[in-house]
């Protein structure tokens, strides 16, 4: 663990020193627990250079050091989101690095990890991740790592992924849902974990498959082909819901520990688990020594099939949002304080598409656009009509034609904060900094430099107001609807801006009322969003590629 300083060093003001910027609060998570704190950075490096668990008065330091104290606020490490799908380039309507990653920076994610799909081309080899890399510039507000795919035919291409730095792997034991990036056999699965069994890096998998004797409608749901043989209305989400039993997760699960004698070194890990039925089946292998962990998802946290309507297709993902106590399994798993514990990381999947696909019906389909002012821009949401619907295929709030994918990124702190102070008013905030924090970090490999605040640390900062409140939406209204840039000089009208920044409005947290707002974002000791200001449009986007190759764990 980075030392912490617990006194202040003499610093005579005539003395030379690096310049510095001070933070400080009565409330700040220190290597995982809560504690009054002041943070020194180097604005020359952006890592952190001193903590002190005191809030310290500014004449402590140089005079002229920029100093601003927080309190009563929280200080936070930022995010560390390790499930993003960027989709940029092919898919950029979908979802692209400058609309992602600012809507990550709004709700105090300073670090993502973009999965090897949805883009085309997808990261199966490097010379596809040289395209993303290359699509990428300019347009990061917050760090991005990248993931690299398995699929039939690429064992080969792996070990020199490792090298270019990706974070680690993913392949899917069922259909992706796209043509480019195909579900792996347990001949590939064997191909990988021999090909990975001496690298730094973790294995990852999409969790489901159809078990040998089943009568569910199985896999080809996901790419939209006509369901073989569904059981009720294809609007009805329980219809949905039991075509993809808790058996698809627990027989992949089984596949995957029975090859995982093959590489008993390499850290093996189970992507967005909804199924508490798959957690004895990982408990009991972790017991044995095999190194697997497992991720859940803010929506398996917040969300509950109970509460879906008929055709409300936002909530359509996969595997499936399960029942009100399939969820109370997953935060009891969660809510263990052990690093034993199955469920280690609690991640977005942020899996964006167009209105279109998502197949909602009209009155939950995002407004079409009407004319626009002169000189206002195409993310101006002043100019959006409240007249007309999207238009897309006829077949709204099919479940088994939609797209599977829950839109989240930059919300996942007020998602978690508001479920868990509803499940316990003594929940702390300490948890999520474990879950979201200090645990995607060490997923990554980035368990030195990200995910906690500590000396050597970069300094990604997060300003967390644990009482303010606020609403999902395009736009809140308060007076009127007009965006913020586009009010006049003498109109006295109080708007809040969009609270979902990612490119598609789509999302079931839409109009929800969360609790905790993300005052300020800090990147590498630099502001990067405030709520009050907005973004640091002047000095443009910050954010950088992580391509370091991972090292092994001692």
């Amino acid at each position: 663990m980075a030392p912490h300083a617990t006194t202040p060093p003499p610093m005579p003001h005539s003395q030379s020193i690096h310049p510095i910027t001070v933070i400080a609060s009565s409330r700040a998570v220190v290597a995982g627990r809560l504690t009054e704190a002041t943070i020194v950075v180097s604005q020359n490096t952006g890592k952190i250079t001193s903590i002190f668990h005191s809030v310290l008065p500014p004449t402590d330091f140089p005079e002229g050091t920029p100093y601003t104290d927080y309190s009563p606020h929280i200080i936070l490490p930022g995010l560390v989101d390790a499930h993003v799908h960027l989709n940029e380039p092919g898919r950029t309507e979908w979802e692209g690095f400058w609309t992602g990653t600012r809507a990550a920076a709004f709700g105090g994610v300073t670090t993502v990890i973009d999965m090897p799909l949805n883009a085309i081309p997808p990261t199966t080899t490097v010379e596809n991740l040289k395209i993303k890399c290359e699509a990428s510039r300019g347009k990061c507000w917050v760090d991005v790592g990248f993931y690299g795919g398995v699929i039939p035919g690429n064992s080969g291409d792996l070990k020199a992924l490792v090298k270019e730095g990706v974070r680690g792997f993913k392949g899917f034991l069922c259909d992706s849902g796209v043509e480019e990036f195909p579900a792996v056999s347990s001949i590939d699965i064997e191909k990988a974990l021999i090909e990975l069994k001496d690298s730094a890096t973790t294995l990852m998998f999409h969790a489901e498959m159809i078990p040998p004797i089943t009568d569910s409608v199985g896999d080809d749901i996901q790419r939209s082909h006509p369901p073989l043989a569904p059981k009720g209305p294809l609007t009805s989400y329980d219809t949905f819901l039991h075509s993809r039993p808790p058996s698809f997760e627990t027989c992949a699960v089984a596949q995957i520990l029975s090859l995982a004698h093959l590489a008993p070194e390499l850290q093996l890990h189970i992507v967005h688990l909804s199924a508490v039925e798959a957690i004895p089946m990982l408990r009991e292998a972790r017991a044995k020594g095999i190194k697997i962990t497992a991720e859940t998802c803010f929506h398996y946290l917040a969300l509950a099939a109970e509460g879906i309507q008929k055709g409300d297709t936002r909530h359509k993902c996969c595997p499936p949002i399960r029942s009100q106590s399939n969820q109370d399994g997953l935060w009891e798993e969660l809510l263990q304080d052990t690093a034993d514990g199955v469920i280690q990381t609690v991640v977005s999947d942020h899996s964006p598409c167009t209105p279109e696909i998502k197949l909602l019906p009209s009155h939950l389909a995002p407004k079409k656009p009407s004319s626009r002012n002169p000189g206002h821009t195409d993310d101006c949401e002043t100019c959006e009509s409240s007249e007309g619907e999207m238009e897309g295929p006829e077949e709204k709030g099919d479940f088994f034609s939609a797209w599977g994918g829950i839109s989240s990124v930059g919300l996942g702190l007020p998602i978690l904060w508001t479920e868990g102070t509803k499940r316990n008013p003594d929940f702390s905030v300490e948890e999520i900094v474990r879950w979201c924090c200090r645990n995607t970090a060490k997923q990554v490999g980035l368990e030195k430099s990200k995910g906690d605040l500590g000396v050597g640390f970069d300094a990604d900062i997060v300003v967390f107001d644990d009482t303010a409140e606020f609403m999902v939406c395009t736009i809140i209204q308060l007076i009127a609807i007009v965006h913020r840039d586009c009010v006049k000089a003498n109109d006295s009208s109080q708007v809040e801006p969009s609270t979902m920044l990612f490119r598609n409005k789509v999302s079931p947290y839409e109009n929800k009322t969360l609790k905790g707002v993300v005052r300020e974002t800090w990147l590498r000791g630099e502001r990067v969003f405030s709520r009050s200001a907005g973004f640091e449009e002047k000095s443009g986007p910050r954010g950088k590629l992580l391509l370091e190759p991972r090292r092994m764990s001692s």
